[in-house]
């Protein structure tokens, strides 16, 4: 219940700060794409639709999870916050979560609205919406999950950093993630046994955000695997579980004295 409290008070922040204004811009984008775009094949429309609307909500989601996300526990230090909060019967750990959850909710209302966004463009462009179409909703919440990723990685930075170095590392991580088997073929051509032990050890730590690339495939509406979705899933919830247990064991330890 406690953890509940602190995720609503989260969202409500985050509505306050008008964290959902990204939303109007969205809007806009995707009522012009599909007034300019009315000319073209109805297929061809579709897909730009699409990529251009999974892409804006990755790419606004993953803005918002950075710089709100390194914020989270910034803010309650740097207003004393955190002392009043700490002082009731409230854990670190459910503190953390709280944080947690309360922007992922603030990200999944983001997701909601821009896959209707979406999906009512292509009702407008074909005055129907197919079962195929389900892939549209699946893709959004796999870049759901992947955000929740970034938030948790988010988190962990501002346990025991600035604002600033956390949102560096947590970009930097961010981008290197996207070519984690990039990093495997590298120690496969080293000649350093030290050099092939690091990029072994990055592969397996660095989280590998190529997991979560599924717009591409989305827009040209390939069919993928349940599997797919199934791991992708699995692999950025367990991941945020443990980078969500390193920022708390972390938090624990901070001293606010």
């Amino acid at each position: 219940m406690k953890v509940l409290s602190i995720a609503r008070n989260t969202f409500k922040e985050c509505v306050r700060d008008k964290v959902l204004y990204n939303l109007v811009v969205f809007a806009i984008l995707i009522i012009i794409s599909s007034l300019l775009l009315g000319g073209i094949t109805i297929g061809d429309v579709e897909q730009i639709i699409v990529n251009l609307g999974l892409s804006t909500l990755s790419i606004f989601g993953t803005l918002i999870s950075i710089f709100i996300g390194i914020q989270l526990v910034y803010k309650e230090i740097d207003r004393k916050t955190i002392y009043s909060l700490l002082s009731k019967p409230v854990s670190r750990a459910e503190f953390i979560i709280g944080k947690f959850l309360g922007l992922s909710w603030t990200l999944a209302v983001n997701v909601a609205v821009m896959l209707a966004g979406i999906y009512g463009a292509i009702l407008y462009l074909r005055h129907s919406v197919e079962l195929g179409d389900f892939q549209i909703l699946l893709a959004g919440l796999v870049i759901l999950v992947e955000l929740m990723l970034v938030i948790a990685i988010a988190l962990f930075f501002s346990t025991f950093s600035t604002p600033a170095l956390s949102a560096l590392f947590t970009f930097c991580l961010y981008v290197l993630g996207h070519f984690n088997p990039d990093i495997r073929h590298f120690a496969a051509y080293s000649s350093s046994s030290s050099v092939r032990a690091l990029c072994g050890v990055l592969y397996y730590v660095v989280p590998n955000f190529g997991n979560f690339g599924l717009i591409s495939a989305t827009a040209h509406g390939k069919p993928l695997a349940k599997q797919l979705y199934l791991y992708s899933f699995s692999y950025g919830l367990l991941y945020s579980a443990i980078v969500l247990v390193l920022a708390i064991v972390i938090f624990q330890k901070r001293n606010f004295k």
